[in-house]
């Protein structure tokens, strides 16, 4: 039985790992008002025929803490990079030169930083629900096992230490949440 709790705590820490893994991705797209190639992250772009990633058609970085750069590796794609960016709906205006598109990352408004904090919230709150559905797999794990014999007093144990892992995962949830809030919010 041993194997099959180690099993589990092994399961359900890799699903929780994947809901922070997410949100953490998901955050960093949430522009704070500085330039990151990561704000582009999930752009994609018509190349030949099929979407395809920005970063394999391009090279995405920061001239400063405002302006990003992108210089594709064919002249043919600036076009299509711009028209991916303006139909991504990113709020930002492209600037092309003939050799290189220029962003540059216009200053937050409050409106728009309250607006992003309740992106970042709602984010958040969809990786505790990624959370929950790992704990409720583990709790019925746990339920099942005691079915089959295992003895009630240690279920009730082990339904403990899930609930432990749980809370230990609401908590850095919580605090990548708080982390990005403050940083929208830092002028």
């Amino acid at each position: 039985m041993s194997e099959e709790v180690e099993l589990l705590m092994e399961e359900l820490k890799e699903g929780m790992d994947k809901a922070i893994k997410h949100l953490q991705d998901e955050l960093v797209k949430i522009r704070t008002g500085k330039a990151s190639p990561a704000m582009l992250g999930g752009l994609r772009v018509e190349y030949y025929g099929s979407p395809t990633p920005l970063s394999q058609v391009a090279n995405v970085g920061t001239a400063d803490a405002k302006t990003l750069t992108i210089q594709p590796w064919e002249k043919g794609m600036l076009a299509k990079i711009e028209r991916a960016i303006f139909e991504a709906n990113l709020g930002l205006t492209p600037m092309n030169n003939g050799e290189i598109i220029m962003i540059n990352i216009p200053p937050l408004t409050e409106d728009r930083r309250r607006e992003l904090v309740k992106r970042g919230k709602a984010l958040g709150e969809e990786a505790k629900v990624g959370l929950r559905s790992s704990r409720k797999r583990g709790m019925d794990f746990v339920k099942d096992m005691v079915k089959e014999g295992y003895p009630e007093d240690a279920g009730k144990k082990l339904e403990g230490t899930v609930q432990d892992i749980t809370n230990e995962y609401g908590k850095k949830v919580n605090s990548l949440v708080d982390a990005k809030e403050k940083d929208i919010m830092t002028i």
